[in-house]
């Protein structure tokens, strides 16, 4: 059995963000199934571990982009989150690094973390961002007629 399976209950219906948090359960998961396994490879744990700290990294980058493109109000607070997860993520990765074993429990951690953010703070974005990217398809679809009427106003003045 999996241990972080991916459910339609942490889908949001950005394709992009929703990409993201999949790859997010997939490493979770390769580290589950890593530290699970009759004999765990340290290096392998390592690698999983470092890819899954930088990947969040990197996903906590292009939310936070999102939000600032689009005045989501709450940005401050969700990036306090995502400050306090990178900050326990890097501490794992550290005492990893100096020898320390990564448990079960910390695993564990990572799952609760990821099914709350994703389902309670990520979700809380949603009405806002979707409306900001609604406006902003409006607007280019304005832009876009706009520059099809043009360039019919300019070919009946060329003939």
């Amino acid at each position: 059995m999996t241990f972080m399976p991916w459910t339609a209950q942490l889908e949001l219906g950005l394709p992009l963000i929703d990409q993201q948090h999949r790859q997010l359960v997939n490493l979770t998961n390769a580290l589950h199934d890593e530290l699970s396994s009759s004999a765990p490879s340290r290096a392998r744990i390592g690698e999983v571990l470092e890819g899954l700290v930088d990947y969040t990294h990197n996903h906590f980058i292009v939310e936070e982009v999102l939000f600032e493109e689009h005045s989501y109000s709450e940005t401050a607070a969700h990036k306090a989150e995502h400050d306090g997860f990178t900050r326990r993520a890097m501490d794992l990765l550290m005492r990893f690094d100096e020898g320390q074993e990564v448990t079960l429990e910390a695993l564990d951690f990572l799952k609760a973390w990821l099914i709350h953010h994703i389902c309670k703070v990520d979700r809380a974005y949603l009405p806002a961002l979707r409306a900001a990217l609604q406006a902003q398809s409006a607007r280019q679809e304005q832009q876009q007629s706009r520059r099809e009427e043009a360039r019919g106003e300019a070919a009946l003045q060329a003939a």
